[in-house]
């Protein structure tokens, strides 16, 4: 069985079929999906899902690029919803200097706050992170993110950095740019760090792995993940199944 640790089926390329999309999953080996909400009508929408389906819990955060938008009080309102037991982990947070939208600035205080309100509330973090990688290491450093540790979402790094992220206490997560044939980092990654340390997902509806590429992604492809990183370990499927699937149970808490 396999977890997908990061989707996100609270968005709009949902609306008419998340139903089935959930089906599709379970008939592809999915126990349990973990739905990241970002902004307000994410979250909603996340806790929602978590709610009303045993086997979806939520993360909930801050996205970096909405970073100018989010106010104390929303801060205050993700802290109330992290008390419910569907809730597994704080994010997704972190920076992303691609897109202009929100300050440098203002994306490292709400990325902050986000850590010291996942180490007070005791839950782990999900990092966004877009051409921000020395500062995203740096701050995980200064405010001792170690404490409550998490998941590096959508590893796109080199090893070198991966190794530095699990000193501090992060999981490193693949999705679909690993089955991608030109994907050069997330390849020697899935050969070099240990499957202790790996998670899947698919952060859908986006990085649609190959031989789907191109089309909206969805939980059931995960599947796609786990087999080619047992292809590139020169390990058996179910073995990339099992270590995964019991790393983020262990992450999240789920039992």
């Amino acid at each position: 069985m396999l977890i997908d640790t990061h989707a996100h089926l609270n968005a709009e390329q949902y609306s008419e079929d998340v139903e089935e999309v959930m089906a599709r999953a379970k008939e592809n080996g999915v126990e349990t999906i973990v739905v990241v909400g970002f902004d307000r009508p994410t979250i909603e929408k996340a806790m929602e899902l978590a709610k009303a389906n045993d086997f979806i819990y939520a993360c909930i955060g801050w996205h970096p690029v909405d970073a100018i938008d989010m106010t104390d009080e929303d801060l205050a309102w993700i802290e109330e919803l992290s008390a419910h037991p569907k809730v597994v982990a704080l994010g997704e947070m972190g920076l992303d200097y691609h897109w202009d939208k929100s300050p440098k600035e203002i994306q490292k205080e709400v990325f902050r706050k986000q850590i010291r309100l996942a180490k007070k509330i005791k839950l782990p973090i999900v990092i966004h992170n877009r051409e921000a990688t020395a500062d995203i290491v740096e701050i995980l450093k200064e405010e001792n993110a170690s404490e409550v540790g998490g998941i590096m979402h959508c590893f796109s790094g080199s090893v070198e950095t991966a190794k530095q992220c699990i000193d501090m206490n992060f999981y490193i997560s693949l999705g679909g740019p690993v089955t991608f044939k030109n994907a050069k980092k997330p390849k020697e990654v899935a050969v070099e760090i240990p499957l202790e340390w790996l998670l899947v997902e698919t952060d859908c509806p986006y990085l649609t792995p190959h031989p789907h590429r191109g089309k909206r992604n969805e939980p059931g492809y995960v599947r796609l993940v786990a087999e080619e990183i047992a292809i590139i370990k020169g390990v058996s499927f179910e073995e990339v199944a099992n270590v995964t699937t019991a790393n983020a149970k262990k992450l999240f808490g789920i039992s």
